[in-house]
């Protein structure tokens, strides 16, 4: 042991004392023994109040007139370390123990037991001792209490707080665990109501032999983690003890159970010159204080089965046998076993758990609740509701789980996959730190509290007795709030985890996926091929390890979630591929248990688009997506730098590409995601492709230009270079399938040679092509250069005076209005705002077109409408170019911009939309013909796009398989194949009326 330090007023106040003074005054009336009492007092919760009860002790036994019993204490507290720690520990952190050790100062040598540390009392030791202080036997199958009523209600509180004394002092100064304390004082209560019912049938005589009355604990004492000072909820069931006489009358024996058990409440409860133990509350029982205080087996089954409320079977969670008859308090137990463990398949289950716990915040008094360390936000009761929601919705299926104290279910929890590893232990560290305040705040006074105080000296009295020995009060207070916010978060994460209401809502035998429960769950779910599915699932779930336990977790919603997409059956095989993908990444299945609505997306997202699982499937590390509040196409800004530093980090123009492309598969993931989940228009989806196509072709370029110049031994470009959009792309309305047609553009700088720069910028075009339609891993991006001058016979690049040379010459009309798309959008600046300045005069001319040039337009259409129709394509279901589809509908609106462009600064622009918006603002076409025309275009393009998301290739045909066109209408939102097809017809044979008007007549 250290040296012992000297008594002097600087060694008081580093050692804790406050009140130097009256320390050194009480220390020296200790002689001999103050300095070796010194060096355990400082390691007391409070050294002041510990000095102060052993002077009081030591009074108290001098009053007593024992000869010699203070010299004994003084020598045993020089003597034994294990002694003086025990004692000083007590007194410095309970004045009620205290004045319990001073009314009984020979129970001071309790604590003058070596084993004390080291041996926790078995259950039914402190049975015996509580049945012994009232005379009763232990060994009797229902003990009676032969000391006197009033002797045996004081004899009762004096056992039960000398056991107590033994289980603080352990408590103190060996540092036991919360669960253990928790535990023992359980126990103690399980004892304490044994005695009391053993004065019970003493009050009641005789006819206490005519029933077996069962005493159940419920709450913390059912769950065997009692505080120091709480009620016991209890409820009680009785029998008769000769259901055979058929002189026992039931009503009578039903007066007798409810007799015993008043008496039971109240000689727990009464006050004494030793006060009251605890309350004995019943209030947990068939219709609360309403309700008759016993019932037989029968009664309580029955109304479990009728009547009873969600929060009634949660309670019922911490049911536990301990006192009284105990096979009719087993008995008890056991036939609600299954009533508990399919609580949660009832209506609403986990929304009205989860809202009872919000009504508990919103009731608390405004003055306590940011005290409150039971109660408030982040308290126990967060950690309890959420361990207990899991356990009631995850029990159904596995016994494993249904331990009925909290830390031991978090371990469970966490073991079983139910809980993240770190997730569990945090929670167990916070909800340990909170018991342990809660039982040193309830110690002092041994009063009911969950209330932290806020005062100086008594935050740093809670804090020294927590271990906190410097700046007590502070670090207790910023210890508590550090825990209040971690158990606030995991709350939330796992308390509202939509997972649990999807698990909750599946019938008990079908969440335990056994064989025979998931084929016959799999066939009536939908699934094509129930056999092939259960292959999957039992790839997914076989095993001990801890993916396979999260998975048998994840599936049975999940199996309902692919079940509400277009097809199961590839759902599940996406599923198990991906999850075999990522193998043992520790985010992957964590991710889908506990962040939002993770699973359900995946599962929805797997379900209902080939497109959409293929992009995920080379990338399974883009799941991440998923878990964002708002999925959707990103800004430019963002996609550009990472894009470029992804580049930037390769060796070699391939390496470079690949790596950016790497990056628009995860972004066309992210924006497919969007769509498939509802959270996009059609408008938002065609921006995204668009502007996550200008990303990758500028940060491509980027890579071209620096390998062609390396190529071509040049330190400078020789010329300036630019990629007009054209088509959809120009429209800023790709679609998932669309090619990115574009024009390039180049101008020499002044002084380059002519060859060399052309050179050059075909070198760019080529190459930029090359790269970004190279097959592998990710899509390929095409980049179509058909719509150049002369198309394919006419050179890939020009420079802006060859464009303006033969524009100024050859430019048809048909050339002009696919011009009507174009936009500058990659590559140098100040080129892309003089090609525009070149095209305008030819899209939108001064005067509009003639009449020659209307009819020629006109002319092509009509061509393209005989003759560009795919063979065998019915033009009443082709989206492009169908019957009022989506060419007829732009080439409507592109007429209209040409004609009226000049004088209607609105048309000019490259977008459908906004022009038809335009046009119909400035009356070239009715509000209600432009409205009709945006809504099938807008249907049109979501058809076009749910196609290629649901087929995973592209098609401008409504699909005539059965299985494509389902999934493709319930991705649309409609309920059969058959509606799809109606609904087209509907839409375009109305458009197709209006561009009869607007296109074709003047």
């Amino acid at each position: 042991m250290p040296a012992r330090p000297l008594t002097t007023r600087s060694a008081l106040a580093r050692h804790g004392f406050v009140d130097l003074d009256a320390a050194e005054e009480r220390l020296h009336g200790l002689g001999e023994a103050a300095e070796t009492v010194l060096w355990f007092l400082a390691r007391t919760a409070d050294p002041d109040l510990a000095l102060d009860g052993l002077l009081r002790l030591l009074e108290a036994l001098d009053a007593a007139a024992r000869p010699g019993d203070r010299e004994a204490l003084l020598t045993c507290l020089a003597e034994d370390d294990g002694t003086a720690m025990r004692l000083l520990s007590v007194l410095g952190a309970s004045k009620a123990l205290t004045d319990h050790l001073v009314r009984h100062p020979e129970t001071w040598r309790d604590l003058d037991d070596p084993l004390l540390g080291s041996t926790r009392p078995p259950a039914f030791h402190l049975r015996a001792e509580l049945l012994r202080s009232v005379g009763a036997d232990p060994a009797d199958a229902a003990p009676v209490a032969t000391v006197p009523d009033a002797q045996a209600m004081v004899a009762m509180r004096v056992a039960y707080r000398r056991l107590l004394v033994r289980l603080t002092a352990r408590d103190l100064a060996h540092h036991m665990g919360v669960d253990d304390v928790a535990a023992e004082l359980s126990d103690l209560a399980a004892g304490t109501l044994e005695a009391g019912l053993a004065v019970a049938r003493q009050r009641v005589g005789a006819a206490a032999s005519d029933v077996r009355l069962a005493v159940i604990a419920m709450g913390k004492c059912g769950g065997r983690e009692l505080n120091y000072v709480s009620d016991v909820d209890v409820v009680f069931a009785h029998e008769p003890a000769h259901p055979d006489d058929p002189d026992l009358d039931p009503e009578r024996v039903r007066r007798t159970a409810t007799q015993l058990a008043s008496h039971l409440i109240r000689v727990c409860s009464d006050p004494t010159r030793e006060g009251e133990i605890w309350e004995v509350d019943a209030a947990l029982r068939p219709e609360g204080k309403a309700g008759p205080l016993t019932r037989t087996l029968d009664s309580h089954l029955g109304y479990y089965q009728r009547w009873a409320s969600t929060w009634e079977f949660q309670a019922l969670l911490k049911r536990r046998a301990v006192a009284g008859d105990l096979g009719v308090g087993r008995q008890w137990c056991a036939m609600l076993e299954d009533l508990v463990w399919t609580a949660a398949e009832r209506e609403g289950f986990v929304v009205q758990t989860q809202a009872m716990r919000r009504r508990v915040l919103e009731h608390l008094p405004s003055k306590d609740a940011d005290r409150q360390l039971k109660l408030g936000v982040g308290g126990l009761r967060d950690v309890e509701f959420a361990v207990q929601l899991l356990q009631l919705v995850h029990g159904r299926a596995d016994t494993s789980i249904r331990g009925t104290a909290t830390l031991s279910a978090l371990f469970q929890l966490a073991r079983g996959g139910y809980l993240g590893r770190e997730d569990g232990e945090a929670l167990s560290r916070a909800y340990e730190f909170l018991r342990r305040l809660e039982h040193r705040i309830q110690l002092y006074r041994l009063r009911r509290t969950h209330v932290v105080p806020d005062d100086e000296p008594t935050l740093r009295r809670l804090g020294r007795s927590m271990g906190l020995m410097k700046d007590s009060a502070a670090q207790l207070e910023a210890e508590w709030g550090r825990v209040r916010l971690e158990v606030s978060r995991l709350h939330q994460k796992v308390f509202y985890r939509p997972l649990l209401a999807a698990v909750a809502r599946i019938p008990g035998p079908d969440a335990r996926l056994t064989p025979e429960a998931a084929r016959d769950r799999l066939a009536a779910l939908g699934y094509r091929d129930p056999t092939a599915a259960l292959r999957h699932l039992e790839a997914l779930t076989q095993g001990v390890g801890r993916a396979a336990a999260i998975q048998r977790t994840l599936l049975p919603a999940m199996l309902q979630w692919f079940a509400d997409g277009g097809d199961p059956d590839a759902g599940l095989f996406g599923f198990r591929r991906i999850s075999e993908a990522m193998g043992q990444t520790p985010w992957y299945l964590a991710l889908l248990r506990d962040e939002g609505e993770v699973a359900e997306r995946l599962a929805h997202v797997l379900a209902t688009s080939r497109y959409a699982t293929a992009l995920l499937e080379h990338e399974p590390q883009g799941l991440r997506v998923l878990a964002e509040d708002t999925l959707g196409p990103r800004t430019m800004e963002p996609m550009l730098e990472e894009m470029q530093a992804n580049a930037d980090r390769r060796e070699g123009p391939e390496a470079a590409v690949r790596a950016l492309r790497a990056v628009r598969r995860r972004e066309l993931f992210r924006i497919a995601s969007g769509d498939l989940l509802g959270l996009c228009d059609v408008e938002t989806v065609g921006a995204g492709l668009s502007r996550l196509t200008d990303a990758t072709l500028e940060v491509a370029l980027s890579v071209v230009q620096r390998s062609v110049l390396a190529a071509r031994g040049l330190s400078e470009p020789p010329t300036r270079f630019a990629v007009i959009a054209m088509g959809r792309y120009g429209g800023f309305e790709l679609s998932y399938g669309s090619d990115a047609d574009v024009l390039f553009v180049h101008d020499p700088y002044p002084g380059a040679e002519p060859e060399v720069a052309g050179a050059y910028a075909q070198a760019l075009a080529h190459e930029l092509r090359r790269l970004l339609a190279l097959p592998g891993g990710d899509p390929p991006l095409v980049v179509d250069a058909d719509l150049r001058p002369e198309g394919r016979s006419g050179p890939l690049v020009r420079t802006l005076d060859s464009y303006a040379a033969y524009y100024a010459r050859w430019s048809l009309v048909w050339e002009a209005q696919a011009l009507l798309r174009a936009d500058a959008v990659v590559g140098d600046a100040d080129l892309r705002e003089r090609f525009t300045a070149l095209i305008d005069p030819l899209r939108f001319p001064e005067g509009g077109l003639t009449e020659d040039d209307v009819l020629e337009v006109r002319r092509i259409k009509g061509r393209v409408d005989r003759e560009r129709l795919p063979r065998g394509a019915d033009p009443a279901t082709h989206l492009k170019l169908g019957r009022g589809g989506l060419a007829d509908v732009e080439w409507t609106v592109q007429l209209l911009q040409m004609r009226h462009g000049h004088e209607v600064p609105g048309l000019r622009r490259s977008r459908t939309l906004p022009a038809l918006r335009a046009a119909a603002e400035a009356g070239l076409v009715s509000a209600n013909d432009a409205e009709v025309l945006a809504e099938t275009w807008r249907w049109v393009s979501r058809v076009r796009n749910a196609v290629t998301l649901v087929r995973g290739t592209p098609s401008d045909q409504i699909p005539r398989e059965a299985q494509e066109r389902s999934g493709v209408a319930a991705l649309l939102g409609l309920s059969a194949s058959e509606d799809l097809v109606e609904e087209h017809l509907r839409r375009t044979r109305t458009a197709r009326a209006v561009v009869d008007r607007v296109f074709w007549e003047d």
